[in-house]
């Protein structure tokens, strides 16, 4: 019997737009905001209330981010949040937030208005995904749902011409319906369940000067491709009301990708 995850109810009937924190906006996070505001746009010509992001980032744009990143020269010196942001708005009317900061590290820094629905992770580091963990696992549960209801994660992330997408649930069961076609997963792992990264040993690459050397650390097309890849399930979750795959591994350098069931 195939496996299926039915989307919380509550994201496909909201009573306002479903709300999504961004955190990083560089090479993968200025991809994703791109596809986020795609689906928005799909999803309020379905008659849906669509979604209203708020990207995080503290970063400025270099010139070593123009080409492999959705910034131009004209954008170089502004915050990368505020710029993306305010190209969005303009471009498909949007009021979306930019906070020219990083998300909140520790539990008692977050305020309510730092939660959100779906949660998405672009960042380069694996103690900011393990900070981010342990703030989204403290939330009390509970029967009632606003948009501040943290449900979903959904992380990012890549090496040179290789990465993963993987989206998990926050609570720890998703109510499911009962069904005799298919049966019905309630939890799904999030990323920090994926790998153990309190056993790896970061080290901070540091800022690329240039563009060259940036496409040394990741390949030109990486970031764009698992935007649009780890957004379709996004689509998928919203369209359908279900989903069969809940992240995918990808490998641009033999051109294959392993999708991950539910």
């Amino acid at each position: 019997m195939k496996r299926v995850h039915y989307i919380d109810n509550y994201l496909i009937n909201p009573q306002h737009p479903v709300t999504v924190n961004l955190i990083g906006a560089g090479g993968t996070g200025s991809q994703v905001l791109t596809c986020l505001a795609r689906l928005d746009t799909a999803l309020r010509g379905l008659g849906h209330p669509g979604l209203f992001i708020t990207v995080y980032d503290s970063d400025i744009v270099t010139e070593a981010n123009i080409g492999r990143q959705l910034f131009s020269p004209s954008d170089i010196g502004l915050n990368k949040a505020q710029c993306l942001v305010t190209r969005m708005n303009n471009f498909f009317g949007n009021d979306w937030k930019a906070i020219p900061d990083i998300y909140p590290a520790i539990l008692k820094d977050a305020r309510r208005d730092n939660l959100a629905n779906i949660t998405i992770t672009c960042t380069d580091n694996i103690k900011s995904r393990l900070d981010l963990w342990n703030i989204l696992k403290a939330v009390p549960e509970s029967k009632y749902i606003n948009y501040e209801t943290p449900l979903y994660w959904m992380d990012f992330g890549n090496t040179q011409d290789t990465g993963q997408v993987i989206l998990g649930t926050v609570p720890k069961k998703i109510r499911q319906p009962a069904s005799k076609l298919y049966e019905t997963v309630e939890s799904l792992k999030v990323i920090t369940r994926y790998v153990k990264y309190t056993r790896v040993k970061e080290k901070d690459s540091g800022p690329s000067c240039s563009l060259a050397e940036a496409l040394e650390k990741q390949d030109l097309f990486i970031n764009s491709t698992l935007a649009q890849l780890g957004c379709n399930i996004l689509w998928k979750m919203f369209r359908n009301g279900m989903i069969e795959h809940h992240g995918l591994y990808l490998n641009l350098s033999t051109m294959k990708m392993n999708p991950i069931g539910v």
